[in-house]
């Protein structure tokens, strides 16, 4: 496989790197993987720090390019306009959106159900004490993220409709000045930044994701990617269940190697953001996408998606078969 590049191409991709416009560019996917990922994509970040998709990509001559985005909907827009060949794990909610958009989306891996990992927070001195009592008050979510289906389930269980609130759709750093600065009644969000705020302002959780949503993260790539590019999904799905089985396994160490690729967070936060989420990563099986029609029947029901999205009309790449 050449690797040469022409004069004219090089100052090019020279160029355009300094204009900061790199993903405008045609990309080789036969020689470069582009990985998209964000702050909670753990496994991944993993991965990156210890050069391991490097170093087994690299045997079969594929060079890695990482592109970090502040939530999983950005990700898959991302995905699907081709400017990421692969997607590191979001909530299940974000796919909904990204069919609902058209996207032509593969799932090819999945981390079991971690519903701990995100909950609905307010103050601890907060007069607010259950999901009832969200009715009329502004509530600081993530669009498209799990969050905001556990904040749509929440509401529902207490009777109340998403239009019964103010939703505040902020990023989670936004969200967590809004919530901080007592601009909003209450915040949902996921890991880390959920364990950060428990460990550094005074809280109290409303509501978690236990009995109201299962909180699957899933990989993706687009079809045409999965089809053209299988062995690169098989590293990357073996290299992913190694990672996850280490992490659970040397939880401390992780989290040491993990805080400074997260800003810098105290390990310890770390550590117990990691105790909430499985890592247990699995080939997907259509009857794990059984809480995806769930949740795009719950989002269209709320007026939040265009139109009626069939969760079923997805292609799943399965290890077992390449």
């Amino acid at each position: 496989m050449s690797h040469s590049i022409s004069f004219s191409r090089r100052t090019l991709l020279a160029l355009t790197l300094a204009a900061g416009l790199v993903g405008a560019l045609p990309v080789d996917a036969a020689t470069q993987l582009r990985i998209g990922y964000q702050k909670s994509s753990t496994l991944i970040t993993l991965l990156k720090a210890q050069g391991t998709l490097e170093r087994e990509l690299g045997k079969q001559d594929i060079r890695i390019s990482w592109h970090e985005f502040a939530s999983g909907q950005p990700l898959l827009e991302a995905l699907n306009v081709g400017n990421v060949d692969l997607s590191a794990d979001v909530a299940d909610t974000v796919p909904v959106f990204a069919q609902a958009a058209g996207a032509q989306l593969t799932y090819f891996a999945l981390e079991a159900p971690s519903p701990a990992a995100q909950a609905i927070v307010v103050h601890q001195d907060s007069q607010l004490k259950s999901p009832a009592d969200l009715k009329g008050r502004t509530v600081a979510v993530t669009k498209a993220a799990g969050s905001h289906y556990l904040l749509i389930a929440a509401l529902a269980k207490a009777g109340l409709k998403f239009s019964d609130i103010k939703p505040a759709y902020l990023t989670p750093a936004d969200g967590r000045a809004a919530f901080e600065n007592h601009k909003v009644d209450a915040w949902v969000t996921w890991e880390p930044f959920l364990s950060t705020a428990r460990s550094q302002l005074a809280t109290r959780t409303l509501a978690d994701g236990a009995a109201l949503a299962r909180y699957q993260r899933y990989y993706l790539t687009s079809t045409r990617y999965a089809n053209d590019h299988p062995e690169v999904l098989g590293t990357v799905f073996g290299e992913l269940v190694k990672a996850g089985d280490w992490l659970r396994a040397n939880p401390r160490e992780a989290a040491k190697i993990l805080a400074p690729q997260w800003g810098g967070l105290d390990p310890a936060i770390v550590e117990k953001a990691n105790a909430q989420r499985s890592y247990q990563v699995q080939a997907v099986q259509a009857d794990s996408l059984r809480e995806q029609q769930k949740i795009a029947d719950a989002f269209f029901n709320a007026g939040l998606l265009p139109k009626p999205v069939d969760t079923q009309k997805v292609a799943i790449w399965n290890p077992e078969k390449h």
